[in-house]
């Protein structure tokens, strides 16, 4: 089955989706990580995350686009996470993805169509129908794919939410700008190890 992808480039229609989004809210396990779980000795949970997708997220941020992180899984890594990159719309151990981005776009006085969603499995379709914008990453289960309306290159945890975060900017005409920015923050904070990492 063929599904529309972010390789297939920036048609002007996907320009004219992506253009109004204010916010892009995501799952964690399989969209920021490859979706395993590993526990150390001592039953701590430990998550792979990708550097790429966090400079994207970064560079959202700079853009001033909000970012959410809502998962059916509470995590310590997760939080910590969460915090190197000053995400602060992070909602763990949710069941209705759908409800708890509703409510959060209604928090942010922002319109469905100012929402995009990425995920991968079943209990993403709740928070594809509060999106105005659904992306699967390229390892999502059929459903999934199939409910999106675009669908990365790459898998979950191997930069998919990087390619969002630049088709975000470009859509926008942003990109330039917001690499200036990141540059200039960089010069600026140099001790600061937590801006784009």
């Amino acid at each position: 089955m063929g599904y529309p992808t972010i390789e297939t480039g920036m048609t002007d229609n996907l320009i004219e989706l992506l253009r109004p989004i204010r916010l892009l809210a995501m799952d964690v396990d399989g969209v920021l990580t490859d979706g395993s779980i590993t526990y150390d000795d001592e039953g701590r949970e430990l998550k792979r995350f990708h550097v790429a997708d966090g400079l994207g997220m970064t560079a959202l941020l700079l853009a001033d686009i909000q970012i959410a992180w809502i998962t059916g899984r509470s995590s310590a890594a997760v939080a910590r996470r969460a915090n190197e990159l000053r995400i602060s719309h992070v909602m763990q151990g949710v069941r209705d993805k759908g409800a708890a981005l509703q409510a959060l776009t209604a928090d942010l006085n922002l319109c469905q169509d100012e929402v995009a969603y990425a995920g991968d499995d079943w209990n993403d379709l709740l928070a594809f129908e509060a999106s105005g914008v659904r992306f699967a990453v390229s390892n999502a289960v059929p459903q999934v794919k199939a409910a999106a309306d675009v669908v990365t290159a790459a898998p979950g945890g191997t930069g998919a939410i990087r390619e969002i975060c630049d088709r975000l900017l470009e859509a926008k005409g942003l990109t330039a700008d917001i690499v200036a920015a990141y540059l200039n923050a960089l010069k600026e904070t140099v001790a600061d190890v937590s801006v784009g990492q």
